[in-house]
């Protein structure tokens, strides 16, 4: 109890010290919580809105994966209208209904743009079934009755202002079906940010499918008393089993639910660890509060030792307060993280993904991770402090507080973080003379925490030498302040390595992702110079293949030299030993695209690989399955007859464009592919004729102006893409890193408020013998400049030696350009100077506030 109500005391005694400290610990556990209640309240959303749209039994073709989800032809599996009549005989059935569903379409409106989500949310285009009435139900005009009407979402109407009587346009692979607005239907459940369009069945079954009489899939509806086990047992009895997926709604909703869990785990797991990097650079500041603390009550303790408490005592009173930081702290982060995880919904919702904060979900296992995390953390940080405490002997309430720690510590200290340096630098060499990607990402990660322990551990060592550095370049010029400023910054080492370390692990984070994304870039810039000869390239920023009636506006476009199309197909693959490779993936293109695609070969001729019944292989699929120039290998198509196909080239795989492809000829694929099944282009080539280039790139714009899906580009274009896709996904994490950042301000902040306060006497007499406050505010803004660029230059120098390997990895792929993005590593270290000036506001406001007299006088 003693030891309880000394912990109380201390800790109000000190609260003002604590509160940064807590921050810390709020804004970590708030980041854990935050994503834990965002990501439940996502998959809430998705479970309601699958559960509503799924029937109580649906009947969908076998090789249908996903019903709606078309193949790469662009339309969907379907079947044949009479399974309709043979499930709705089925026993226990009360309606069975046809529905046609396909997410491969586009919808622009009058004025040719397109109406889809933004967010990466599927366009779907159906006919209006009694199955859509469970989550759907219309709030003004009527469902579409004929060829020259539709219905829109209400979610999509308003976001583009859509009424009815409007235009829209839906675009599929059978073509372009035009028809006016005659209902607008609302979703019963959160629309998370899909965009749907409703056309009557027979033009849904002929505009999506190409033919009528058939559906993608079939609702059925199960009789009072029926359960849905027992239904499809039914149905099934009825059915060819081995033609058609059966499944309950418990089944159809886990399925979709799968489909999208993978980008939830994905979106979850990342956010966890941004936050796990918050709490590493949360303990720091943690330990650097109670270091100080106890160094400061050195007397005290020894006063404590000395009237007979034992060092368990001192020990738990440490810790115990601790434990109160870690209770308050995540009390507040656990609130804090449900009011991020709301700020998280509007924000996605302003970018076109709609949650509704009526599905928030808080579960009973996220507050308590967020506590045990909080209170965990925060005790493990101030262990170390509260075993030097229980260390104070009785004899040290005679000495002066924060009596330096021993020097012998200090050397084991050096050494330790030079042997894990060390270790680290070896395991990256390591890493950087891997002959595989998949090894030398191993040796990489361990290289990078090794390195990191090893940096954090040597840190107090290395900032007796950094900060002379910079004392001697940039201290010296204020004179006797600067001076102050770095015996201030070198009293004690080890606080200040502490403090740089925080700011470190989020640079080196930092500087690390610029070098591999400025590299990535490079690399792509240099390859497109290289190999890329087509002059205009043409694809969906969507990533959606461009459908026939595009292709053939392309092809009609003048001043162009050729065209090529570029198709995908999966086939079954077997080499001349007998060995089957299934899902091969191969790449059916137009001759030319041997010239629009430089590719180096190692035997053979590219060219003859695009001949009667040849292809190319690559060399490292070549190497594993014994291949080489005149073998004849058995291609079964998806969808398709089996070829032999004799090898006519093999190419050098070594690039980062179509890396390890196999090319064969379109006319090739059309011999054994029946029409209906070959795939749509996935990527259009164009070069211009001679001295046409500009009208050329008008020309090809102007014959896709009805398409606003599709993007013309020539290099230039395609090179600031690519350079656009990967600043907005490196700011995307820096914008996450940030939390870690912010977490280390704060440890420069509380560090320098600490630190005043226990140099608060001799502050006083510095100003009684004629310091100014002007000079003293500027001797602690100096000691912080410091103390970050410390930080920074540690960080950068990490980041910049992890991000080299990472690149060193990345050329095994094909990414062989290393470039440093100086102007951004020289942008973070200076704004680390602004971070450091910005953190000792406060601390060199409240020291310059000081009373003179009341300084001296203390103790």
């Amino acid at each position: 109890m003693t030891v309880l109500k000394t912990s109380m005391r201390n800790f109000l005694a000190h609260k003002g010290r604590m509160a940064l400290s807590a921050v810390a610990v709020i804004l970590s556990v708030a980041f854990v919580c935050g994503t834990l209640v965002f990501s439940d309240t996502m998959s809430t959303t998705f479970d309601k809105l699958f559960a509503a749209t799924s029937a109580d039994v649906t009947v969908s073709p076998k090789s249908a994966e996903d019903a709606g989800q078309a193949p790469d032809s662009g339309k969907p599996e379907s079947m044949p209208a009479s399974v309709v009549s043979r499930a709705r005989q089925a026993d226990g059935v009360k309606t069975a209904e046809g529905a046609v569903s396909s997410e491969s379409v586009t919808v622009v409106d009058s004025r040719n743009e397109d109406v889809g989500p933004t967010s990466g949310g599927p366009t779907i285009a159906g006919n209006w079934t009694r199955n859509d009435l469970r989550s759907m139900e219309i709030t003004s005009g009527h469902a579409p009755r004929g060829p020259t009407e539709v219905m829109i979402d209400a979610d999509t109407a308003d976001k583009h202002g859509l009424r009815i009587g409007d235009e829209l346009r839906t675009i599929a692979a059978t073509g372009d079906h035009t028809a006016k607005i005659s209902g607008i239907a609302a979703f019963k459940v959160t629309n998370p940010g899909a965009t749907v369009v409703y056309l009557d069945t027979e033009t849904a079954q002929r505009e999506l499918l190409g033919t009528t009489g058939r559906f993608t899939h079939v609702s059925v509806t199960a009789a009072a008393g029926v359960s849905d086990t027992a239904l499809k047992a039914n149905v099934a009895k009825d059915l060819d089993k081995g033609a058609y997926d059966i499944k309950t709604q418990k089944e159809t909703a886990d399925d979709n639910r799968k489909s999208v869990g993978g980008f939830l785990d994905v979106m979850k797991y990342a956010m966890l660890g941004f936050a796990g990097i918050a709490f590493l650079v949360g303990i720091f500041l943690i330990i650097n509060t109670f270091s100080m603390l106890v160094a400061q009550r050195t007397r005290e303790i020894g006063l404590m030792r000395a009237i007979g408490s034992s060092r368990k005592q001192v020990n738990r009173s440490v810790l115990a307060e601790a434990v109160l930081l870690g209770v308050a702290g995540s009390v507040i982060g656990v609130g804090a993280g449900i009011g991020l995880a709301v700020g998280l919904m509007k924000l996605m919702s302003g970018m076109g993904m709609e949650l509704s904060t009526g599905d928030l979900t808080v579960n009973w296992t996220t507050p308590v991770v967020g506590m045990v995390l909080g209170v965990v953390v925060t005790v493990l940080a101030a262990y170390l402090p509260a075993r030097r405490a229980g260390k104070v002997s009785p004899m040290a309430a005679l000495r002066d507080a924060g009596t330096p720690a021993d020097g012998r510590a200090s050397v084991l200290r050096a050494v330790i973080g030079l042997v894990l340096t060390g270790a680290g630098a070896f395991g990256l060499y390591a890493a950087s003379q891997a002959d595989k990607a998949s090894e030398g990402s191993l040796l990489l990660g361990g290289g990078v925490v090794l390195t990191l322990v090893g940096f954090v551990v040597v840190g107090p060592v290395l900032a007796s030498g950094v900060v002379r550095v910079f004392s001697a370049v940039l201290l010296r010029a204020f004179g006797s302040v600067g001076r102050m400023a770095e015996r201030n910054a070198l009293r004690n080492p080890r606080r200040t390595g502490a403090t740089g370390a925080a700011l470190m692990i989020g640079l080196a984070l930092v500087a690390c992702l610029s070098v591999v994304g400025s590299s990535m870039v490079a690399s792509a810039t240099d390859e497109l110079d290289k190999s890329v000869g087509a002059d205009f390239i043409v694809q969906s920023g969507k990533g959606a293949p461009i459908t026939a009636k595009a292709a053939e506006s392309l092809e009609k476009a003048e001043h162009i030299g050729h065209i090529t199309r570029l198709k995908g197909i999966e086939a079954d693959m077997t080499t001349p030993d007998g060995k089957t490779v299934d899902g091969v993936g191969l790449s059916a293109a137009d001759p030319t695209y041997a010239k629009d695609l430089r590719r180096e070969t190692v035997a053979g001729e590219l060219s003859a690989a695009y001949g009667k019944n040849a292809m190319s292989v690559g060399d490292k699929f070549a190497e594993k399955h014994g291949l080489g120039v005149g073998d004849e290998v058995k291609v079964a198509f998806e969808h398709g007859r089996t070829a032999e196909l004799r090898i006519a080239a093999v190419t050098k795989d070594d690039g980062a464009l179509d890396n390890g492809a196999m090319y064969l000829n379109i006319s090739t694929l059309e011999k054994y592919v029946p029409a209906d099944r070959i795939t749509q282009n996935d990527i259009m080539f164009a070069t211009a004729a001679e001295g046409r280039d500009e009208a050329a790139y008008q020309s090809l714009k102007d014959a896709l102006a009805k398409y606003p899906q599709y993007e013309v580009m020539d290099q230039t274009d395609f090179k600031e893409t690519l350079k656009d896709q990967v600043g907005q996904l490196l700011n995307m994490v820096y914008g996450l890193l940030g939390l870690a950042i912010i977490v280390a301000v704060l440890g420069v902040v509380n560090t320098l408020a600490l630190s005043v306060v226990e140099r608060t006497r001799e502050i006083g007499l510095m100003r009684a013998i004629g310091l100014s406050r002007r000079q003293l505010r500027r001797m602690i803004r100096l000691e912080s400049v410091v103390i970050a660029l410390f930080g920074a230059l540690l960080g950068l120098g990490l980041g910049m030696g992890w991000g080299a390997t990472a690149q060193k990895l990345l050329a095994l792929e094909g990414l062989k350009v290393l470039e440093i993005p100086w102007p951004t590593i020289i942008a973070v270290f200076v704004g680390s100077a602004f971070v450091g000036l910005f953190a000792a506001l406060v601390p060199a406001f409240r020291a310059g506030r000081m009373n003179v007299l009341n300084a001296i006088a203390t103790e």
